[in-house]
């Protein structure tokens, strides 16, 4: 990529990394033998903590903390161990899966977590009034997709069964390798049905069932308080079946939209754990604080939703301008930081997978898609809105933008920035021009990444549609092997890189501070199973 004309003094001041004092980040409160209190950065308020209707990150943290699924994440990387089932049965051919649970596995008011309790939450998040944007991650089974869809009404006839209390069979249309790794997600835990139709019915989402005073969950903490906006605090389970493991008696999460205050917070010894650094403090900490600073794999992309049916982002030529006008490796390097690597492409490389296809052009070329699309050297542009929810990192990457596109582009692009239930809300609706966006798999495997972008998946949130995508993502359920399986991804991504529905900007890396008193298990998709995190003696 040509490099681009030399940025003006404000954005080169906006680049520069801030001082810190030297002050080393203070002793942290809550250890010694009792009581042993993890303080948390969460990053947002959550939407809810419902496991079948939220999607993002700060929700999965909590909710893993409440709820557990049939499976796991253990203490090391991507294992997997045994959550609720104990062991499972896997039939030759790969579809039917059998998982026998756990005797001593309890709900958080002492009711029994059984096979039933599964099949009822897997019928409500395919129920179609839910709406819920996971649904998809269910297709595989026998009749979910029919049934989600509304074409299939008896639920009997889809591919779960209790053969008893104890004994859970899925049944596929087609093998899914990676089935073990997705049922991690939460979306695959159960919920507590009484409780959930007691409180405003099965069919209905943001009800009044994961308040403190009626939530019920079977996982290794309990909700002790919450309060909006300020603190929800965890409490160690006494039901849950596996207490003996768990070292934390509370994890205090905070909402830390505020970059700087949460590292003020963590430098003052009010938390342990960031969500992450201001991209400013980075060179800081690895200089000055290296026992906390942390920079960790994270299988995740940084990039920007086009709204594919609002103009001019309908034009594909206008996208493709937009993403060849940007310098992404000045960005990593200048104002991202922490070791970022540049994006030019939807999916992160793994030690299973690494695309092929790839974004190419520079700035002359975003400049003659842009005149031959109608707008020579900007001239008509109409004024669009980059949306970005709050957030210190995210506002320095888009006031970025924002220069280069004026400079290299002559347009004007407006900033939008929405706390983070609002800015959902936004996508969920279309109700935006351009939205800073992001995915971390939510399993070690490609397809977590490319199944968003499905003619109406719940995550697709662009309005973009292609019928030979869906073709190919359907057509990974009966591939013969795994070769058979990456060529089609491979594929999908060429589609993605030449639509461009969105705009990658960036691979992820996990930059945080940590307490050095604090054992972190790390892991791709940093998800933890809270009760491995503990205190070092």
């Amino acid at each position: 990529m040509l490099k681009l004309l030399l940025w003006p003094t404000a954005l080169l001041a906006l680049l520069a990394t801030s001082a810190c004092g030297r002050k080393e980040p203070a002793a942290n409160p809550g250890e010694g033998p009792a009581p042993r209190i993890l303080l948390y950065g969460n990053g947002a308020e959550p939407q809810d903590l419902d496991p079948q209707t939220v999607t993002g990150v700060p929700e999965n943290k909590l909710i893993n903390a409440f709820f557990e699924g049939l499976v796991s994440y253990g203490n090391e990387e991507t294992d997997t161990v045994g959550g609720v089932a104990e062991r499972w049965d896997i039939s030759p051919d790969g579809l039917t899966y059998t998982f026998h649970l756990r005797a001593n596995a309890k709900w958080s008011n002492g009711d029994p977590v059984t096979a039933t309790d599964f099949v009822r939450s897997y019928q409500r998040i395919l129920t179609p009034e839910i709406a819920a944007e996971y649904a998809y991650k269910f297709y595989a089974v026998v009749g979910a997709e029919d049934f989600q869809k509304g074409t299939l009404k008896d639920f009997s006839r889809v591919g779960f069964r209790a053969i008893d209390e104890r004994t859970l069979e899925v049944r596929l249309k087609h093998r899914v390798p990676y089935l073990l790794e997705a049922m991690k997600h939460y979306a695959w835990f159960p919920v507590h049905i009484p409780t959930v139709g007691k409180h405003g019915g099965l069919a209905k989402r943001g009800t009044a069932w994961t308040r403190e005073e009626n939530i019920v969950g079977n996982g290794p903490f309990v909700l002790k308080s919450w309060r909006p906006n300020q603190k929800i605090v965890a409490t160690r389970s006494p039901t849950y079946w596996d207490r003996a493991t768990v070292k934390l008696d509370e994890i205090h999460f905070f909402p830390t939209e505020n970059l700087e205050t949460e590292e003020r917070m963590f430098r003052t010894g009010q938390l342990h754990k960031t969500y992450e650094l201001p991209a400013a403090k980075i060179d800081v900490y690895q200089r000055d604080f290296p026992e906390s600073y942390r920079s960790d794999p994270y299988y995740g992309s940084y990039f920007f939703r086009f709204n594919v049916t609002r103009k001019p982002l309908n034009d594909v030529r206008v996208r493709r301008a937009l993403s060849l006008a940007i310098d992404r490796e000045s960005l990593v390097k200048n104002v991202v930081r922490g070791g970022m690597v540049a994006a030019y492409g939807l999916t992160p490389p793994s030690t299973k997978f690494t695309a092929r296809a790839r974004l190419t052009g520079d700035v002359a070329e975003a400049r003659r898609l842009l005149a031959e699309a109608g707008y020579p050297e900007g001239r008509g542009f109409p004024r669009i809105e980059l949306l970005y929810n709050t957030h210190e990192n995210h506002r320095r990457v888009c006031e970025a933008l924002q220069e280069m596109w004026r400079q290299n582009l002559g347009i004007e692009v407006g900033l939008l920035n929405q706390e983070w239930k609002v800015y959902i809300r936004s996508m969920d609706v279309l109700d935006y021009d351009m939205a800073r966006g992001g995915w971390i798999g939510d399993y070690y495997d490609p397809n977590s990444f490319y199944d968003t972008f499905i003619t109406g998946g719940g995550n697709n949130r662009t309005g973009w549609s292609n019928a030979r995508y869906d073709q190919l993502l359907r057509d990974t359920g009966t591939a013969p092997d795994e070769t058979a399986r990456m060529e089609l991804y491979q594929q999908m991504e060429e589609i993605i890189v030449q639509d461009l529905p969105v705009m990658p900007v960036y691979f992820y890396r996990k930059i945080f501070a940590l307490s050095p008193k604090v054992y972190w298990p790390a892991n791709p998709m940093d998800n933890q199973n809270w009760k491995f995190v503990r205190f070092k003696e």
